[in-house]
């Protein structure tokens, strides 16, 4: 950097010899430097003052572009989102096939107290008893006047019981918002739906988690809070499901039994139109567990797909599948009936005596047990338990409840060949009518394996893998119809429907061990209609008996086929099937299609 002096020598010399002052050259060059100084600062300040002035302009247009954006934008309530809260207390809605509602939620009030802000504790405790009847005075006096800061007082209340309590005027009573699980339909679908409970929870939120059924089954999704607006679809029909229970409540009544179950199942898809088990519960009132007992008892056991039970003579199509589709016998092979069949200590007899020999087709229609049990002799017990296996009757169900991926059937501990007899005709083994189900469903769409759904199924079919013959599946439905026509099930007849079916007899097993002589569960394994199979419909009832033609009735002939004869007549129409025209020998239905 060259710098000016302020005296520079030649101009002073200059200046001395024409005698002026060398002084003013001097303040000259330092007036110069001054005013440099001074453009440098200058220039300094006026960039400071625009980088200013663009950083104000910027903000406000930042404020401004923001206000046209809340402008434009659709009005909506703030947000609470606290960084220590992870209560998410909303969950998705059910709804059935048809998009009724099954559950949703309800803005709802909670009451708790801050015992140490309440100014008279007893006159508190006296004017909530009037609005709360069931609450434990003599507790919640003590809560109020212990160390306690905080009390729940009530989870759920109304809006006319927060009023209530709003117009106590005690300081200590506060109130929190809540949202509760909604049943709209009470005890329909109960054991379908299962029910809620609160789990994490404040006074400003509850979290809901599902504690039965789809709503535990599908927590995660119901509580994803990017699924929150993307209802479960059930495969459930409303309006089927009102039906059938209405209708097997009556019939449980009538047939005085102690509980029963009851599955309309699509045979193509799997789908589960309606599944009932009573007696059932209000969801919006989940029961409490049962403590002692036998959990049978109680109100929250879903016989449909918990309940494991020895399903009797709904067993021999299967026997006489496996041997049709094996190549064995076919439908008019003679079998030898003249019995019993004494195998050491035990006996195979059959309810009536049918002479020494039956056809298979008869064998089915008469349901005779030493003629199944013969063919399940011939055919072996490898091969019986090749089908059974494949029918899916040995493993739990794949049906989205959280109860029943853990019911496993009951199997002989060594298959024996008096196993494979008694196997044959239902007894020795036990399953769950949801099992029945699916395994009539694979018997009569053609022979594919389906498995249960409650969940509606985009699409006509969903076939897992063949394990019967098509020619063999439409044997079997011939000798279903057969059953109806001239066997068994002969009050199983609906006019204009085609409605075929097996019956199932089992004597009840004590806990003790061994049967009882006068306890049966009584089955009735329906398909309608036989010429086309739409729908298998399943009917258990446990322990029924009726007075009948002079004599007390137990089996299902006399019990569950009524009760399933019913059934279809008030189903058909609600699943849009339309009977067979008279005269036509034509049958028009359609199927649902929601």
């Amino acid at each position: 950097m060259i710098r000016t002096p302020l005296r520079p020598l030649a101009r002073v010399i200059e200046a001395r010899e024409h005698g002026e002052n060398p002084d003013h050259i001097e303040a000259m060059e330092r007036s110069k430097r001054n005013q440099v100084a001074q453009h440098k600062l200058r220039k300094r300040a006026e960039a400071r003052l625009t980088i200013l002035g663009l950083a104000f302009f910027l903000g406000f247009a930042a404020i401004g572009g923001k206000m046209v954006v809340l402008a434009l934008s659709e009005p909506k309530e703030p947000t609470l989102i606290a960084s220590s809260s992870k209560i998410y207390s909303q969950r998705a809605d059910i709804i059935d096939r048809n998009g009724a509602v099954l559950a949703t939620n309800l803005i709802t009030t909670a009451l708790y107290a801050q015992p140490h802000k309440i100014l008279n504790p007893v006159a508190a405790v006296e004017k909530l008893i009037k609005i709360f009847p069931d609450i434990d005075a003599d507790k919640l006096l003590k809560n109020f006047t212990g160390k306690r800061k905080f009390i729940w007082v009530r989870k759920k209340i109304s809006p006319e019981q927060q009023q209530l309590v709003h117009d106590i005027g005690e300081p200590g009573l506060l109130f929190g918002p809540r949202e509760m699980r909604l049943y709209p339909n009470g005890t329909l679908a109960a054991h379908i739906l299962g029910g809620t409970s609160f789990g994490k929870e404040d006074v400003r939120a509850a979290e809901l988690i599902g504690v039965a059924g789809v709503e535990k089954f599908f927590d995660d999704r119901m509580r994803d809070p990017a699924q929150v607006d993307n209802p479960l679809q059930l495969s459930i029909d409303l309006t089927a499901q009102a039906t059938m229970r209405r209708v097997v409540e009556g019939g449980m009544k009538i047939m005085n039994a102690k509980g029963a179950a009851a599955i309309l199942m699509d045979v193509h898809t799997g789908e589960i139109i309606s599944m009932v088990s009573l007696p059932d519960f209000d969801p919006n009132k989940r029961p409490r567990p049962l403590v002692k007992g036998n959990q049978s008892d109680s109100p929250l056991f879903n016989r449909a797909a918990q309940g494991v039970y020895e399903l009797g003579s709904t067993f021999k199509l299967f026997t006489v599948a496996a041997s049709l589709d094996e190549g064995l016998v076919t439908e008019d092979t003679m079998i030898d009936t003249r019995g019993p069949i004494k195998w050491g200590k035990f006996k195979i007899r059959d309810f009536h005596d049918y002479g020494k020999q039956l056809s298979v087709m008869d064998v089915i229609v008469k349901s005779s047990n030493i003629g199944t049990a013969r063919i399940a002799q011939n055919m072996g017990a490898d091969t019986q338990k090749k089908y059974l296996d494949a029918l899916g009757l040995f493993t739990p169900t794949s049906v989205e409840l959280a109860e029943a991926k853990h019911i496993k059937p009951l199997l002989p501990p060594n298959w024996s060949e008096l196993s494979t007899m008694t196997v044959s005709y239902g007894h020795g083994i036990a399953v769950t009518p949801l099992h029945l189900a699916s395994a009539y469903a694979t018997l009569a769409n053609g022979g594919y394996k389906v498995n249960p759904t409650l969940l509606k199924v985009d699409g006509k079919t969903a076939y897992g893998p063949r394990v019967l013959k098509d020619a063999t599946s439409k044997t079997l439905m011939r000798m279903l119809r057969n059953v109806v026509t001239r066997g068994t099930a002969s009050f199983g007849e609906v006019k204009g429907y085609s409605v075929g079916g097996k019956t199932g007899s089992a004597d009840k097993p004590k806990p003790s061990g061994g049967y009882y002589d006068d306890k049966v569960i009584a089955t009735f394994a329906s398909v309608f209609p036989t010429d086309d199979p739409k729908y298998v419909l399943i009917l258990t009832l446990d322990e029924p008996t009726i007075e009948a033609a002079g004599e007390v009735r137990r089996t299902a002939g006399w019990t569950a086929v009524p009760v399933v004869t019913e059934l279809i007549t008030r189903l058909a129409p609600v699943l849009n099937m339309r009977p067979e025209v008279a005269g036509s020998g034509k049958v028009h239905y359609t199927q649902v299609k929601n």
